[in-house]
């Protein structure tokens, strides 16, 4: 599988004015998935550890997964067609029955909330990565100008 798909970690998440930005990658190349608001929040709250008072849907859907015994083994963006990603989340199960690989459609960002929840591998499939538009710059960019923001709000509160 190795040579197939790519390991990519989230970057970033930023708001846009229809949802937020997702910017996975790694050391190679940097794309964007553009997700709803509350999927984008649920990626944030995970990646800053925010513990929720009442559990969330992926929350959810996680307890399911530990209540029937089976773990998130990793998840893979598999396809883009016309601006728009398609993942696959593998499930790993193990029971006086036996083993089982349960591989289910999903949306990518459900996945890489359950994937992060999970504490498990994003793949995304080679085709995919190499098909899609380099971000790295744009995400620096946008890094740096968040920390001059950062910097210049931290001034004008302090006077």
């Amino acid at each position: 599988m190795q040579n197939d798909v790519a390991a990519v970690i989230i970057k970033g998440v930023m708001p846009t004015a229809n949802g937020c930005a997702v910017f996975l990658g790694n050391d190679a190349k940097t794309f964007v998935i553009y997700v709803d608001h509350s999927v984008g929040n649920a990626i944030q709250m995970t990646l800053n550890g925010v513990k929720k008072e009442r559990p969330l849907t992926h929350d959810l859907i996680g307890s399911v997964l530990l209540g029937l015994g089976t773990t998130l083994d990793h998840i893979v963006i598999n396809d883009a067609r016309e601006g728009t990603f398609f993942a696959r989340i593998l499930l790993r199960m193990e029971n006086e029955l036996g083993k089982k690989i349960v591989e289910l459609d999903a949306r990518p960002s459900d996945s890489i909330v359950l994937a992060l929840q999970q504490k498990r591998p994003i793949y995304v499939a080679r085709a995919v990565f190499d098909g899609v538009e380099d971000m790295s710059e744009i995400l620096q960019r946008v890094l740096k100008q968040q920390a001059e923001e950062g910097e210049s709000g931290a001034g004008a509160e302090d006077k």
